[in-house]
This record gives C-alpha cells, sequence and structure tokens, in this order.
C-alpha cells in the first residue's frame, strides 16, 4: 500500500483528491495539510511514501520552499508536484527543491495515480506539457537571480526597489538587466515582462 499525504491550501480541493486516491486499491491518504508547517509536522507524524504538493500554499512559506523542507527531513518521503502553474521558474524551483515529480490539477485522475506509483517507486514523474516545456528550452538560459528580477520587473519594482529587496547595489541590477534584454532579445523593461510571460518564465502578476 502506497500511503499518501496531501499538502494543499484548498480543502475541498483535498477533498476531491483524497476521495480519487481512496478509491484505489493500493493507493491511501494518511494525512492532510494546509502550510508548510503543518507538513512537516504531518510528516513527522505519519511518514508517508509520498506528498502531493501545491505550489500556492496561501501566506507564508511555497510549495517549493516546503518541498525542500521535507526533501532535508532525515527520512524525507518523495515529494510530487500536483498545481496549475507550469511557468518555467515554477517547475525548475521545484525541481531544484528535491520534487520527483510535476503534474498539473487538470490531468486525468489516471494520469494522477500512473504519476504517484511511479514517484512512489522512485521515478522522475513529469507531465507531458512541463516535460515538453523542459524540453524545449533553447539559447541563453536565465539565471535563477534574472528569473527573480524579471518577476519583480512584473511588479512594477524599480532598480533601487530591487537592489534594496536583492540586497545588491544598483549597479548590479542593471547589469542583470542588460544580460536579461539580451537573452530575450528586447531593449526595454515592459517588453522583458511581457516576454518573459509569453514564454511561460514568470507568471502574470494578477
Amino acid at each position: 500500500m502506497i500511503r499518501v499525504a496531501l499538502v494543499d491550501d484548498h480543502p475541498v480541493v483535498r477533498f476531491g483528491v483524497r476521495s480519487l486516491v481512496d478509491g484505489q486499491d493500493d493507493l491511501t491518504v494518511v494525512g492532510e495539510a494546509a502550510d508548510a508547517h503543518s507538513a512537516e509536522q504531518l510528516v513527522a507524524a505519519v511518514h508517508p511514501d509520498v506528498v502531493l504538493m501545491d505550489l500556492n500554499l496561501g501566506p507564508g512559506p511555497g510549495g517549493a520552499e516546503a518541498t525542500a523542507r521535507l526533501r532535508a527531513l532525515p527520512e524525507p518521503p518523495y515529494v510530487l508536484i500536483l498545481t496549475t502553474y507550469d511557468t518555467e521558474a515554477d517547475i525548475m524551483g521545484a525541481i531544484d527543491a528535491g520534487a520527483s515529480g510535476y503534474l498539473l490539477k487538470d490531468a486525468p485522475p489516471e494520469d494522477l495515480f500512473r504519476a504517484i506509483r511511479g514517484t512512489a517507486r522512485g521515478e522522475t514523474v513529469l507531465a507531458p506539457v512541463v516535460a515538453a516545456r523542459l524540453v524545449r528550452r533553447t539559447g541563453p538560459t536565465l539565471t535563477e537571480r534574472e528569473v527573480e528580477i524579471l518577476g519583480l520587473l512584473a511588479t512594477g519594482k524599480s532598480n533601487r526597489e530591487m537592489a534594496k529587496r536583492l540586497y545588491v547595489s544598483e549597479a548590479t541590477v542593471k547589469s542583470h538587466l542588460q544580460h536579461i534584454y539580451t537573452k530575450l532579445e528586447v531593449e526595454t523593461r515592459v517588453a522583458a515582462v511581457a516576454r518573459a510571460i509569453e514564454q511561460r518564465i514568470i507568471r502574470a502578476v494578477s
């Protein structure tokens, strides 16, 4: 029996996923959590084989940070991301944090079940659209800091505000921006943000 824990800040989503998973003979949900802190407590208490992790956990640490915390435990569970986000920043952030797989919430139930079973066997499981996005990565790759700066640009932060937020000089921010413009083949801040959203590097700000 594969023991599964759910981490999602929406009770209705957890209820739906639990109903699906518990309907399988070889899968069982052993606990639920709504945030990173309670996820750590849950995993320490019930020791699941697989954690289904959303990326947006409301206020506080997100799913990528929660994944890193769980993977740092003495007996870490495998973590399978189950989310609505498919940007490069989200995908790479989750994988870098130690997630074994990445699945989107619009996946058919059978894909979810296969992903859980594969994750429990230690396999890397990626939704087709996620795998395709990683394969299509061409040209110069943006660094983690450059993606972070793009995210701040999308919220309208000035160079001074970004420098203060990132604990670097304004000159360093300007240097990063020039590298971003070159890699995205744009000339302005607005164009950089638009291109990054178009290429699914960052999310559009709602």
